[in-house]
């Protein structure tokens, strides 16, 4: 194999993290600058890979508090202050021995990192649901009735039945399964987190699709909140179909 430092910083690259401590191993005694810092790196690595394992670990205090429930099913919704769009309710029922990494609120989130956690949750969840409340319907029964409303679509969409919800911060009217809700939930737990992304994801998509629709909003940047241009554009060509009427009232007469 060859020795040279480009070579050993070719292996590194192509290594899976899994691999690394093996590496690190093999080059320990290599004293040249160049694979010193290879291997300060791959530790960097590897400590961040820890630290991420422990606070997932953390997140899972209330699937492990009610671990008693069979299927423990996270809720969170997307979309309440937005002036455009429908509100987006997600359902995740993870497995007991769930292993993802970087579930989180989905705000604290890239974009591209919330994409690749959607795939990964849709491959590993136990069973994912969405639901949804238009902005017609939003406007009739007010986005709180709304809201609720959609995450009650979610949980009746599940493949399978949950016994244990796990709601960021809201209880949920005309629902017979228990509930647990928690302040700030998407950020404490690894259900909820994953409801969070799948919800965000989903409607973030949408709002690109509504962007070709109606492109004079900027729906795709903006996803309907208020944003400077979004309130300029709405001003100058009035509200198209997916105006919420009960939100834009400060910014053109209805």
């Amino acid at each position: 194999m060859e020795n040279s430092i480009s070579a050993i910083r070719a292996v590194f690259g192509k290594a899976s993290i899994e691999e690394l401590p093996g590496l690190m191993a093999e080059y320990k005694e290599d004293e040249r600058s160049g694979v010193q810092a290879l291997l300060a790196s791959a530790a960097k690595k590897l400590e961040a890979l820890k630290k991420e394992k422990e606070r997932t670990e953390r997140m899972k205090q209330y699937e492990y508090q009610y671990a008693q429930s069979a299927f423990i099913c996270g809720i969170d919704e997307v979309g309440r202050g937005p002036l455009a769009g429908p509100v987006v309710a997600g359902a995740v029922i993870l497995p007991k021995d769930c292993d993802i990494l970087y579930l989180n609120d989905s705000k604290q989130l890239s974009e591209k990192k919330r994409e690749e956690l959607y795939d990964v949750i849709m491959e590993k969840a136990v069973a994912v649901a969405v639901g949804y409340a238009a902005p017609e319907r939003i406007d009739e029964i007010n986005i709180l009735q709304a809201t609720y409303e959609a995450m009650r679509e979610a949980i009746s969409g599940l493949a399978v039945q949950p016994d244990l919800l796990l709601n960021d911060a809201v209880t949920i009217p005309g629902v017979d399964i228990r509930q647990v809700p928690i302040i700030k939930g998407d950020a404490k737990s690894i259900s909820i987190a994953a409801a969070s992304i799948i919800a965000k994801v989903t409607r973030d998509r949408l709002m690109a699709e509504y962007d070709t629709v109606f492109p004079r909003y900027g729906f795709a940047a903006n996803k309907g909140y208020g944003s400077e241009a979004h309130i300029a554009a709405l001003k100058q060509y009035g509200p198209c179909p997916i105006h919420r009427r009960s939100f834009i009232g400060h910014f053109v007469k209805i």
